[in-house]
């Protein structure tokens, strides 16, 4: 009997310790030293929420840079990848279709290489960044669909640099773009 108390207290304080006082310790530094991403990096837009910087959002229309495919139709709860291997038929099917329908909308030719990003979904389905290739590829579309002069069509490639992030640490991935914060800035211009 003496030994069960003795493990139920032990269990009782481990609870309070890992179940309420670590994560409370950890919310409130996170809230203190890192408030923009502890509240999920939100972007507000003349006072009215707008997305955040890190779930691709689904940008259809012509006039906006598209954010890579999803298997999950960019929806939250459902996140995650179609889990389709590369011997799969349906697979290969669906980059043939991505490339196909990214290919016209773009007006580019068969012999145009395009990035992996752009045929191939998201893993968690909600990526947020293309490549700056794909974005280059986009970039007369997008200026077409906007009527943009040709001035500011070559802001459209600035902007594109500009909204390149380097490797994470300089190492981990290749450079990116995020999707979103390029539209908005599209937008402005």
């Amino acid at each position: 009997m003496k030994l069960l108390i003795q493990a139920l207290r032990l269990f009782l304080i481990l609870t309070l310790l890992t179940g309420v006082v670590y994560p409370a310790v950890v919310t409130m530094a996170a809230q203190l030293f890192f408030s923009y991403q502890a509240n999920g990096s939100l972007v507000m837009k003349n006072g009215k929420l707008v997305g955040s910087e890190l779930l691709a959002q689904k940008f259809q229309g012509e006039g906006y840079f598209w954010s890579r495919s999803s298997a999950a139709d960019f929806a939250t709860v459902p996140s995650g990848a179609s889990n389709l291997g590369p011997t799969s038929a349906a697979l290969k099917e669906a980059v043939l279709k991505r490339a196909e329908a990214f290919r016209k909308a773009n007006h580019l030719s068969q012999g145009v290489a395009l990035p992996s990003d752009i045929v191939f979904a998201s893993g968690s389905g909600l990526d947020p960044h293309i490549s700056p290739e794909a974005a280059r590829l986009q970039a007369d579309r997008v200026a077409k669909a906007r009527k943009l002069s040709e001035g500011k069509r070559q802001m459209l490639y600035k902007l594109i640099d500009q909204y390149t992030e380097a490797p994470q640490f300089g190492v981990l991935g290749d450079p990116r773009v995020n999707v979103f914060r390029l539209n908005l800035a599209v937008d402005s211009l």
